[in-house]
């Protein structure tokens, strides 16, 4: 006698989530505590070009009043209170954070050992180092379509200094590493932001989660709910549906595979207790906290997660917009911090980076600023060097060493494959494969010098 088949949106309703785990061949039947030596990075994109120079200011006397007298109109302090003070402890240089940061400035520490955020100055993407006598000669290979939005999204999230790279920087590591995460099929690059290059490997299980999912598992609420559970139902039908394209089916799977994670992080065994603000960021981070607790029945050693917070495209009213946009960076990630070190109990095992198309120019334009180059980038965990601003701060008059022109689009002077491979190899590469990882870094080495960085340890 035929057995009624039982559709997958009643399957996965009628299961617990360690039977739901099991199910989807998601759960190692050896995961019977956390895995001792578990990894993850965490990348926070700040979609847009993130203003870095108003995200940390020098405070030197003669290092500010070059800044002040750039930045015109936009110079910081402003009225959203003061800059936050910190110095790095190596050499007690003084710095000021953007008010916006408050809440994530005591995570700085106070000195050696002490803190757990750093930032790593003036970073951006190069084929080859540059100087401003090359770059205005036109002497020197420069990535593909700079200072242009779609393509630096993509280099920036690839590593690659061109925008044709079909896989991810964090996903190529990944995949290096997918031994140790053994037999389980877990994802081990995730995108809480939807579909992200960043999480897209050849080897290892992705999911790109649909932001707001946290509302309704599928991401498909509609009213009445009649509508929501057509659409759903619609939704099955056709990923069940064996098209007999290699390709349809894999996108196909992906999606399964984001439903099946969305109803899982439902589950009493992803539950975090921990505070987080609320808001599109703050939601996303606790979406990871939440996959990186399920380490515990799945067995997965290694994961690279993406997140993404939009608006950073400044060109008007960037006083308020910008440091609004800061607070909501801070509030998320200091929260996510004290999830991992108070309730995860692993701070020293997840960092949390931030990466953004590129920088703003110094010069104003307007009540906003143009698209720019390097930038800085804030680095935050228990294995950070914290405390430290990390690389070389640059020189910020118009028209000095470090503009690529008149208006302050500052030329970097680290590279993003020297950040992302910094980041790699402490989440377990060897330095043997790195330049499977980053080939042009690698092919230039005698140019970039040090490969990796020591922000971390």
């Amino acid at each position: 006698m035929n057995q009624p088949r039982i559709s997958r949106r009643s399957l996965l309703q009628g299961m617990g989530a360690a039977a739901m785990l099991a199910r989807f061949g998601w759960m190692n039947a050896l995961a019977q505590q956390n895995p001792p030596d578990y990894k993850a990075l965490v990348c926070l994109f700040l979609v847009g070009g993130n203003d870095g120079h108003n995200t940390i200011v020098p405070l030197t006397q003669a290092a500010f009043n070059t800044y002040k007298a750039a930045r015109g109109s936009l110079a910081l302090p402003d009225g959203n209170g003061p800059l936050v003070p910190v110095q790095d402890y190596t050499n007690g240089t003084p710095y000021g954070l953007n008010p916006g940061l408050s809440a994530l400035a005591p995570l700085w520490g106070n000195g050696a050992g002490t803190g757990k955020l750093a930032v790593l100055a003036n970073v951006g993407m190069l084929v080859k180092p540059v100087t401003r006598p090359s770059f205005l000669g036109n002497s020197v290979a420069l990535p593909t379509n700079l200072f242009s939005h779609a393509d630096q999204i993509q280099q920036m999230q690839a590593a690659i200094p061109s925008s044709s790279a079909g896989t991810g920087w964090g996903a190529r590591a990944a995949d290096l590493l997918s031994s140790l995460n053994g037999d389980t099929g877990f994802p081990a690059a995730i995108s809480c932001a939807g579909p992200a290059l960043f999480c897209t490997g050849n080897v290892v299980q992705s999911a790109s989660l649909l932001p707001g999912f946290d509302l309704d598992p599928s991401g498909l609420s509609l009213w009445p709910a009649a509508a929501s559970v057509a659409r759903k139902q619609g939704l099955q039908q056709v990923l069940e549906f064996d098209s007999g394209l290699a390709l349809v089916q894999a996108a196909n799977q992906v999606r399964k595979d984001a439903l099946d994670l969305n109803a899982l992080l439902k589950s009493g065994q992803a539950e975090i207790t921990s505070p987080f603000p609320g808001g599109h960021l703050s939601d996303q981070l606790k979406q990871v906290a939440k996959l990186i607790k399920l380490r515990a029945v799945t067995g997965v050693k290694r994961q690279v997660f993406f997140c993404q917070l939009g608006g950073f495209d400044t060109h008007g009213s960037q006083r308020w917009e910008h440091w609004n946009l800061l607070r909501q960076v801070s509030e998320a990630m200091a929260a996510f911090y004290q999830c991992t070190a108070q309730e995860l109990q692993i701070p020293n095992q997840v960092t949390c980076f931030t990466q953004s198309d590129f920088g703003r120019t110094l010069q104003p334009s307007g009540v906003g600023s143009d698209h720019g180059w390097g930038n800085h980038q804030l680095i935050l965990g228990g294995a950070v060097q914290g405390g430290r601003v990390h690389g070389t701060f640059p020189n910020l008059a118009l028209g000095g060493d470090d503009d690529s022109g008149s208006r302050g689009a500052l030329i970097p002077t680290t590279s993003v494959e020297q950040y992302a491979a910094t980041l790699a190899k402490w989440l377990g590469v060897p330095d043997a494969d790195l330049p499977l990882i980053f080939p042009n870094l690698y092919a230039h080495l005698n140019l970039f010098g040090q490969p990796t960085l020591n922000f971390l340890t």
